[in-house]
């Protein structure tokens, strides 16, 4: 990577377990409007939920631990290829779901995905707490 050009990127989603997903697609749509934007499964008993705002939800009734636990953070590059190269001299571990799915050495697990050209520099041109 050339030292005048640096990675972009931002957080897409947040991945959670959650034993009652039902719950929680409804908190996050009743009280903060975080609607649908795509389910894997029937709606009525989905394993995984994704809101428009960055959360994604995946059911395990019979998780026990706290409710919430992470259980990844996707996030878009400007450059996937890029960002994979540069994250291999960091110690990362892949993990089985694919190439661009990296286990962190203190466990952390991030999905880096490849974002649509010029939407990076967009999402990171908001201010959201920016009120003048």
């Amino acid at each position: 990577m050339s030292s005048t050009t640096r990675p972009r990127a931002y957080v897409e989603h947040v991945a959670i377990w959650v034993q009652d997903i039902q719950w929680h697609i409804r908190f996050f749509d009743q009280v903060l409007g975080m609607t649908l934007r795509e389910v894997q499964g029937p709606l009525d008993s989905p394993s995984q939920y994704w809101t428009l705002g960055g959360m994604q939800f995946m059911a395990k009734p019979d998780f026990a631990e706290p409710e919430g636990r992470l259980g990844h953070i996707g996030i878009m590059c400007e450059d996937l290829e890029v960002a994979i190269a540069e994250a291999q001299s960091f110690g990362v571990t892949a993990m089985p779901q694919g190439r661009n799915w990296l286990r962190l050495p203190d466990g952390l697990a991030v999905e880096l995905i490849q974002a649509s050209p010029g939407s990076v520099a967009h999402a990171l041109s908001i201010n959201p707490r920016n009120f003048s």
